[in-house]
């Protein structure tokens, strides 16, 4: 038995039919040649050999009486692996434009919280031969970073599976079926115990922390006539708004290496490059309905607290907001400005780590949350209320080589997440084997299917555009002539400049392709 943390409890108290709190992903992967078998019975045949491997897949939820606290997890022994693995064949002709809005109708459905909270999709009928596989697990067993370390437990890393060790004989009485109020309540008091005796150990670091991000925080404090660092509320924009269950879903592929040589020509990281896409996506888009704001639009980015080498199935991670500067016209301006703000809120958080997963238990939590929830979708409060952010923008690192699963291998690997009440748009950018790949999931009432692939078009175009920026050396060395020619002539400095590699522009968009 293991109590959730209120983390990892609240993608439970916060779901509702609207708002289906699981991650999944949409996996392609090519036969083996010569390939005559039963993929499907293939591949469940392998999970079923593997389901001990992570807690994951045999846990199941049992609820505090009267929800007076968070429910604890508890292992299934008794788990129907053909509910939890299913087929499902594409209608003619197989396009991926069809396996994408097929993607989008399961992930829209809640899971089954009488069992272990997963479900994997094997699905053939595509029109080039390949087989797509769709997972989804509910986030209140995993993040982003954990559903990368069961990755490694699923797959392998050539065409021959591995062998892995049987499961141990489990020794069980009659009566662990179903645990007792009192055995259940016990468990609550003595979480709660334990957790209030880690935060008052916490005190001290957590302290020091909030001084020592008091100060990072006092150091970006902007100068007289620069952009601001401290951000305010967000504009309100047809993202900010109360969803339905309906979802919409496209993807991307866009070659790494030539993004990561980009960022270095152009003064930023990978991670600039995905924020700075999606601003001129996300300007053109809505500047095209006449629905920009003139204020900067800010993103919602979920950032790891993770520790190097943790491999727990559970939550940790924490959100900074990031400016887009969608206000700013020139794009080497607009493309400082988007990586200066993600670079601050990233130096906030290092700091405030270690406080930032402090689990404080909350009795009476789950009902709570769970009234908050309803009212906030049927009351559409979220197109009322100020915002935080607009969009939800997540960089999670994978595996840099090839995965295997059943012998066939993986050739694409795009993530699908969760678009919530104020934040109808979620952009999920996930790295693999040498792609960075795209998912846009979003609700389908405020994105429609036909408007998320004219989103894809605008990030691919937002890419050129980059491509076409000058070396940042360029840009620096212009800038602060510019500055120069402005001063008088006695008070001119000497030009630094900021060396960079010397590559040619990226053609990542030349090579980026969808699936299929």
């Amino acid at each position: 038995m293991d109590q959730l943390s209120s983390m990892d409890a609240s993608f439970l108290h916060l779901e509702t039919p609207e708002t289906p709190m699981h991650v999944g992903s949409l996996m392609i992967f090519d036969l083996p040649e010569g390939y005559q078998r039963d993929y499907y019975e293939d591949v469940k045949e392998m999970l079923g050999k593997r389901l001990h491997l992570s807690a994951l897949l045999n846990r199941k939820l049992a609820q505090m009486p009267f929800q007076l606290a968070e429910p604890v997890w508890i292992e299934d022994d008794d788990i129907e692996l053909d509910y939890h693995v299913r087929t499902v064949t594409l209608r003619r002709p197989g396009t991926m434009a069809q396996l994408e809005q097929l993607v989008a109708r399961l992930h829209a459905s809640l899971l089954d919280r009488s069992r272990p909270l997963w479900e994997m999709y094997v699905i053939d009928g595509l029109e080039n031969g390949q087989v797509a596989f769709y997972t989804k697990a509910h986030h209140s067993g995993v993040d982003g970073k954990a559903g990368v370390e069961l990755a490694k437990v699923l797959y392998d890393i050539s065409p021959k599976m591995r062998e892995v060790p049987p499961p141990r004989r489990k020794r069980a009485s009659s009566g662990e079926y179903q645990l007792g109020v009192t055995e259940l309540l016990q468990a609550a008091a003595n979480n709660a115990a334990q957790q209030y005796r880690k935060l008052a150990e916490l005190l001290p670091t957590a302290a020091k922390a909030l001084g020592t991000a008091a100060s990072v925080m006092a150091t970006q404090r902007s100068q007289k006539g620069e952009r601001s660092l401290s951000l305010g509320l967000a504009p309100k924009t047809v993202f900010n708004d109360s969803i339905t269950n309906q979802r919409s879903y496209s993807t991307m592929s866009l070659p790494l290496a030539d993004i990561k040589v980009l960022g270095k020509r152009v003064g930023g990281t990978v991670n600039t490059i995905v924020m700075a896409m999606c601003s001129i996506a996300l300007q053109r888009f809505l500047t095209e309905r006449g629905l920009l704001p003139k204020e900067s639009l800010i993103a919602m980015v979920p950032v790891s607290l993770r520790a190097e080498g943790d491999k727990a199935m559970n939550n940790q991670v924490s959100a900074v907001r990031v400016d887009l500067a969608t206000d700013i016209d020139d794009l080497p301006t607009r493309f400082k400005a988007i990586h200066a703000s993600s670079e601050a809120a990233k130096a906030v958080v290092r700091e405030l780590k270690p406080v930032l997963g402090v689990d404080v238990p909350i009795t009476g939590s789950p009902w709570l949350m769970t009234g908050l929830a309803s009212l906030l979708g049927r009351s559409n409060l979220a197109s009322r209320m100020p915002a935080a952010g607009n969009v939800l923008i997540s960089n999670v690192p994978g595996p840099g080589q090839h995965l295997y699963m059943a012998g066939a291998r993986m050739v694409h690997y795009f993530p699908v997440s969760i678009p919530y009440h104020g934040s109808a748009l979620n952009i999920t950018v996930h790295s693999y084997a040498g792609l960075l790949e795209f998912g846009l999931t979003a609700c389908r009432r405020v994105l429609s299917q036909d408007e998320s692939y004219e989103m894809i078009e605008h990030l691919r175009a937002a890419l050129r555009e980059i491509e076409a920026l000058p070396p940042a050396e360029i840009v620096e060395l212009t800038a602060q002539t510019a500055a120069q020619s402005k001063a008088p002539a006695s008070a001119a400095a000497s030009v630094t400049v900021i060396q960079t590699d010397e590559v040619p522009p990226a053609a990542a968009n030349d090579k980026a392709s969808r699936a299929g």
